[in-house]
């Protein structure tokens, strides 16, 4: 009606002895415009419905895109840790030799992080979603960008295992990474693979336009990436709060396997939402 509307607007224009009749269905047309293209009400539980139903839904719809940021992941910690293992100075090289002294003196670089708890957790949460949107745009220059990050963050940590096992840090380092890491590097892999998922809708259209196959997978991957965000708030307490303690191991290593199993029955079991209330 709408469309219909002007489109006699347009025509009434051009008639002298119309005015009138133009003036009405213009004011009509100003009066419509607000209704016919304002947003609908905002729902109070939107967010509450996201995470609840919507963001598990799209996670299972787009678990491929997710293992393959992961396979990129583990084939560079394999990397890492295979070069270092052949060439303990490349560790060196990519660590920096500050780091590299204190895993050789025994110590743990993170045990600074315990006396600055509320200011490390607000930076790390930070950083975490630094690289978790990165990985996320970089699928944007055709998936360059999140390959890259994918890669360069898997080789970084297969270089600090094995130059951790070299120096018999071994423990200390996994207990470390353990309880934030059971959400820190899902909620990275997820993010990974928006950026993957971005990259397919600019290599592989199919019979879409490239842009409007960017539109659609940029549509599912920006839900991606919003979903990760409690994740890595919550990572990010733990890391500042728990990881760097002195608490013992055993009880990290418990707190990573609940925070995993939680997550694993929160993106695997919740029933997606009723085909009614899908946005």
């Amino acid at each position: 009606m709408y469309r219909q509307t002007a489109a006699d607007l347009s025509v009434v224009r051009d008639d002298p002895g119309t005015s009138e009749l133009a003036r009405f269905l213009n004011a009509l047309l100003g009066r419509a415009h607000n209704l016919v293209y304002a947003g609908g009400p905002a729902e109070p539980r939107g967010i509450i419905h996201f995470y609840a139903r919507v963001f598990p839904a799209v996670f299972r719809a787009t678990l491929p895109y997710t293992l393959a940021a992961a396979a990129i992941f583990a084939a560079g910690l394999v990397a890492g840790a295979a070069i270092t293992w052949a060439d303990p100075a490349f560790a060196r090289l990519l660590l920096g030799g500050a780091m590299l002294d204190t895993i050789e003196r025994g110590e743990m670089w993170t045990h600074s992080l315990v006396s600055i708890k509320p200011l490390a957790s607000s930076a790390i949460m930070t950083n975490n979603l630094s690289v978790s949107f990165a990985a996320f745009a970089g699928g944007i220059l055709g998936g360059i960008g999140t390959v890259y990050m994918m890669l360069f963050n898997g080789l970084l940590m297969g270089v600090i295992a094995v130059a951790c096992y070299s120096a018999g840090m071994s423990v200390s380092l996994w207990s470390f990474v353990a309880p934030h890491g059971s959400l820190e590097l899902p909620a990275i892999f997820i993010a990974g693979g928006a950026g993957l998922l971005l990259a397919k809708g600019i290599l592989a259209p199919g019979f879409l336009s490239r842009r409007d196959s960017l539109v659609e997978s940029a549509a599912v991957a920006v839900r991606l990436v919003l979903g990760v965000i409690p994740l890595l708030v919550v990572a990010g307490l733990i890391e500042g709060f728990l990881s760097p303690t002195d608490v013992p191991p055993a009880t990290k290593f418990a707190v990573g396997a609940s925070m995993f199993v939680l997550l694993a029955g929160y993106v695997m079991l919740v029933p997606p939402p009723k085909a009614d209330s899908a946005p």
